[in-house]
């Protein structure tokens, strides 16, 4: 089976409602992508992760709508066009798509990831490059953390050179429960893992069955009744969030307080220019300085020292 594509170069304040019309009228799937990509005009569209911009367009945006071969373009255009009250239909090309396997094209763009000194992240269509290694089987989904982020990256290579054996681990803002799988690899005891998501905590629990790693998974209510049964006094040897800057502050009290005496807080999500303030959020509980830095993002890290006066934990 083939298809045609219709491409179209409109401005960036039409082109998230073309795309919806466009839809509407009859494509198949709608893409925008950056007119002037591959220019010294092109310009990256991101923002820290769970922040990103409000409209997902450039300023000189293409449209691209996937279509039948057989359907027809003008019509559908014109159509779309009308919809959003444009005064003509925007001109555009067409191209064809030739049938494809799609699933081995889009499984072909992520190859294993070489993490820190030992570590592999390995999608599961692929052998692992090294299987002395430590070896995480893991397939990008919808949960947050597959090891190509500089903020999961930074996490990994911190526990990593930081081996715990038989300690206690608590990775809070989970995603896909990669960090806590790391700890566990390296010989961690008790390990859990906290996520807001119901999907991300089941997405961790399958992870995890997957790479046959024993970890607790919980959403943040459930975590505070069940984390003292589970695991003792509720605080861990080790604690690591991988979040964002602004959730981190105000977590300070809580996330502070689930750290053991003499214990590590590990935070990341966080840009480097947002590394102080975030340090003075958790001042009180405990001293954070930053670990190392990658792509602008930054690990902190701090000890609770044991004649430290810890804050209450809530959730």
């Amino acid at each position: 089976m083939s298809w045609t594509e219709v491409v179209i170069e409109i401005a960036q304040g039409h082109a998230e409602a073309l795309s919806d019309a466009l839809m509407e009228a009859g494509a198949l799937s709608v893409s925008v992508e950056d007119a002037d990509e591959g220019t010294d005009q092109e310009k990256p569209l991101f923002g820290e992760p769970g922040m990103e911009p409000k409209e997902a367009a450039w300023e000189h945006s293409r449209v691209v709508a996937l279509t039948d071969v057989d359907a027809d373009q003008a019509a559908i255009v014109a159509e779309a066009a009308a919809a959003i009250g444009l005064a003509a239909a925007p001109a555009f090309t067409v191209r064809d798509v030739s049938d494809q396997d799609w699933v081995r094209l889009t499984q072909s763009q992520f190859a294993p990831i070489h993490i820190g000194k030992n570590i592999w992240v390995v999608p599961s269509w692929h052998e692992a490059p090294d299987p002395s290694a430590i070896i995480l089987e893991l397939d990008p989904g919808l949960a947050f953390g597959t090891g190509s982020h500089p903020t999961t990256r930074l996490c990994m290579e911190w526990l990593e050179a930081h081996p715990a054996p038989g300690k206690t681990v608590l990775d809070y803002g989970c995603g896909s429960g990669i960090l806590a799988m790391v700890a566990k690899k390296m010989g961690a005891g008790d390990v859990a893992g906290v996520d807001i998501d119901p999907q991300a905590i089941e997405s961790a629990n399958d992870n995890a069955a997957r790479n046959q790693c024993e970890i607790d998974f919980y959403l943040p209510n459930d975590f505070a009744v069940s984390a003292k049964a589970q695991h003792a006094s509720g605080r861990f040897d080790i604690v690591v969030a991988n979040i964002l800057s602004s959730p981190l502050k105000v977590m300070a009290p809580m996330l502070a307080g689930r750290v053991a005496p003499n214990g590590s807080l590990i935070l990341s999500g966080v840009l480097a220019r947002q590394a102080e303030e975030v340090a003075e959020a958790y001042a009180p509980y405990i001293k954070l300085g930053v670990w190392a830095e990658q792509d602008g993002w930054v690990a902190l890290h701090g000890q609770l020292g044991s004649d430290t006066v810890s804050p209450a934990r809530g959730q």
